[in-house]
């Protein structure tokens, strides 16, 4: 594992593996960067991978206030030590990351994004904006057990799946990470697709889903994911679509690779 020194001196933590391009992987809500070692493995004999903890998780620092902006210098700083330019892949909320940081840097070539959950119904917005609510005041008072139920049952889990996540031994390092989902709900705003600074991207862009149902957010909107997609297709100039077949929120790295070394390589 190695450090970059981001801009306001804050560490953050990431892993290199393979040779090629730099890609730099932006994980999204409660992910501490592991959950993106196996796709890094799938495109390591293609490209130099990047996977960091975002600041807030992992062994990466945490310097308060924190800023949207901060985050962009995070990356900032990655690609600096990569020797840029890079590619991007954003998964969730980091796919909202990625595309800010598009729009901000020069130093970015070609950006891909999964599942990016912006909300397209004013149903949808209204929950968003009830949950930045909800969360502020959970974080405010330092109970990050209710900030992640609060989460989850925006991210489509149900009571019993809540009940049941609170049991399993992967809960108390999902409380230590609960804070950070402010951090996330800052990249996505207002909740909305930010559609005039996406107008400006002038890099190719490949946007995606999956097809298949997620059991954690059965409760979603059907087409939640899909309609997000396609307007931030309609938004960005040179924006691609794809779906993969049978995949959820969480893709497969075995069938997510083969359509990121094509999109990333073709000339």
């Amino acid at each position: 594992m190695g450090h970059v020194m981001s801009e306001d001196g804050t560490r953050i933590a990431f892993d290199r593996l393979g040779e090629g391009p730099a890609l730099v992987v932006v994980g999204g809500g409660l992910d501490d960067g592991s959950e993106s070692a196996p796709l890094a493995t799938e495109l390591a004999e293609r490209f130099t991978v990047y996977t960091y903890a975002r600041r807030g998780r992992g062994d990466s620092g945490d310097t308060s206030p924190y800023a949207l902006e901060r985050e962009l210098e995070d990356i900032d700083a990655l690609i600096a030590a990569a020797g840029g330019p890079a590619h991007l892949y954003g998964v969730s909320s980091g796919g909202a990351l990625a595309l800010e940081a598009a729009v901000a840097s020069t130093a970015i070539d070609r950006v891909a994004v999964y599942e990016v959950p912006y909300a397209m119904s004013d149903d949808a917005v209204g929950g968003w904006t009830a949950y930045v609510e909800q969360l502020d005041e959970a974080l405010g008072r330092g109970d990050r057990a209710a900030a992640l139920e609060h989460f989850m049952r925006l991210a489509g889990s149900s009571d019993d799946q809540i009940v049941a996540a609170r049991s399993t031994p992967m809960w108390p390092g999902l409380e230590a990470l609960a804070h950070t989902l402010a951090y996330d709900a800052a990249c996505l705003g207002d909740g909305r697709p930010p559609r005039e600074r996406l107008a400006s991207l002038t890099n190719r862009t490949l946007v995606v889903t999956g097809s298949g149902r997620d059991p954690h957010t059965a409760q979603l909107q059907p087409g939640f994911f899909d309609d997000a997609a396609d307007a931030l297709v309609t938004a960005i100039p040179h924006a691609r679509r794809a779906k993969l077949e049978a995949q959820d929120h969480v893709a497969d790295p075995a069938v997510m690779a083969p359509l990121l070394t094509e999109f990333l390589s073709s000339p």
